[in-house]
């Protein structure tokens, strides 16, 4: 029997889908310590998990050096990778929106060179061009995107927005939702084939779990 490889993104999803592969009986107490280590196997189960950046996990699967990912729904719609989605883990929950100062809620589509810094410049653009057919300038950012119209880099930032506490304390405010967004489990095609059985008793369980979890 072949290891099974589990990517997880580094982080607390890594954490949250360990105690959900302990709690149906792999081994992940290795993972649990403190260590430099990427790969840990459960010689047990046949299970290898490694810790990848969050934003490679969707890549490891498709290409097949993973078989399972845990990952969030923003990663998988920014890579646009080749993948099965199999459950969503309910977990991780935030909204990808575009937002800014509040005098543009609104008023987005008056803007004739709308720009908008982003951390997934591949969202941004399907919402604005494809959902809502409005021509956009959009700027890559790894991080502080809330900066971005306060220094008059970008009129609005398309981003995750958690509680959005950290909006208001810069004068923003969420100006359009784009979607909704959780932790996701995907699956490599050809992995499901060869290995299916082995598969969706992992993909049942934490459908299950899942399930009871939101009840």
């Amino acid at each position: 029997m072949r290891y099974l490889t589990v990517a997880l993104a580094k982080g607390r999803l890594a954490e949250l889908a360990m105690d959900i592969f302990i709690s149906i009986g792999m081994d992940c107490s290795e993972m649990k310590e403190k260590t430099r280590k990427l790969i840990f196997t459960d010689e047990k189960n046949k299970m290898k998990f490694i810790l990848v950046k969050a934003s490679d996990v969707p890549t490891y699967v498709e290409y097949g050096a993973a078989d399972i990912g845990i990952v969030g729904k923003d990663t998988i719609l920014e890579e646009g990778r080749n993948l099965y989605e199999m459950v969503d883990l309910g977990f991780g929950k935030c909204r990808m929106c575009v937002c800014g100062p509040v005098d543009l809620k609104g008023r987005l589509d008056e803007i004739p060179e709308l720009q908008a810094a982003a951390t997934s410049p591949g969202i941004a653009r399907r919402y604005f061009q494809d959902e809502k057919g409005q021509t956009i300038d959009i700027i890559k950012l790894n991080g502080s995107v809330e900066l971005a119209p306060l220094v008059g880099l970008s009129d609005v930032i398309v981003d995750i927005v958690e509680t959005g506490k950290t909006l208001k304390e810069n004068g923003l405010d969420v100006l359009e939702p784009i979607c909704g967004l959780s932790a996701r489990l995907v699956v490599n095609k050809v992995s499901m084939k060869m290995e299916r059985e082995r598969i969706m008793n992992i993909v049942n369980s934490f459908r299950s779990i899942t399930e009871e979890a939101q009840k």
